[in-house]
């Protein structure tokens, strides 16, 4: 919910939907290592990037593969790919490149009887942190994550969470009652906002 308020490879192979339009091949070898390309959308649905279809029925739902995927992440290494898939997940011989449609981190379901905020549709969680909610520009909501500093939370989720917000004249959200106590928002993560033009994409310092 959107709140109000390697030098590419060149061969004859379809260039994949990225901004820039790197050419590569799914599986291909370089300097020894096996690449694949992959994608997470804003509801953090995994792809193979150049799948033609991305939808809940096509994403990856193996939560093994989910779960050691975005345990490896980390930012691209790979002077080549950066501008193009800015983090990677290795794995042995393969690496795995990604790219987002917002963050690489998106948070999926909230567990509420441990207080965990689940990642990816993985086993991966983080604590939830009501007071650390915050909604930016944009009209997504975000919340902390452990790698690249915050998450988006996935609209179906947020949509879930909208009523339990509070608000000002202005209609920004200024509190959140979970579990029947109002908790006043922090709004940190509101800096990452301002400065999300000009930053590196990758960063992730927290």
């Amino acid at each position: 919910m959107l709140f109000k308020r390697f030098t590419p490879l060149i061969t004859a192979v379809r260039t994949a939907w990225t901004p820039s339009g790197l050419e590569y091949k799914q599986g291909q070898w370089i300097n020894n290592v096996r690449e694949y390309f992959y994608y997470v959308d804003h509801n953090g649905g995994l792809f193979l990037d150049d799948s033609r279809m991305k939808n809940f029925t096509s994403c990856f739902k193996d939560k093994r593969f989910l779960r050691f995927f975005f345990w490896r992440l980390k930012p691209t290494t790979k002077e080549e790919y950066i501008d193009y898939f800015p983090y990677m997940s290795p794995c042995g011989k393969e690496c795995n490149f990604l790219r987002c449609d917002d963050r690489p981190i998106v948070f999926t379901e909230l567990d509420t009887d441990e207080d965990r905020f689940i990642y990816n549709n993985s086993t991966k969680s983080v604590p939830f942190e009501p007071s650390k909610l915050c909604m930016f520009p944009n009209g997504r909501l975000y919340h902390p994550s452990q790698f690249a500093t915050y998450g988006l939370v996935m609209s179906k989720l947020a949509d879930d969470l909208y009523h339990d917000f509070e608000f000002d004249d202005r209609g920004n959200p200024i509190a959140f009652t979970y579990k029947g106590e109002k908790i006043q928002l922090t709004n940190e993560l509101l800096k990452y906002a301002e400065k999300e033009d000009s930053e590196d994409p990758r960063d992730v310092t927290d």
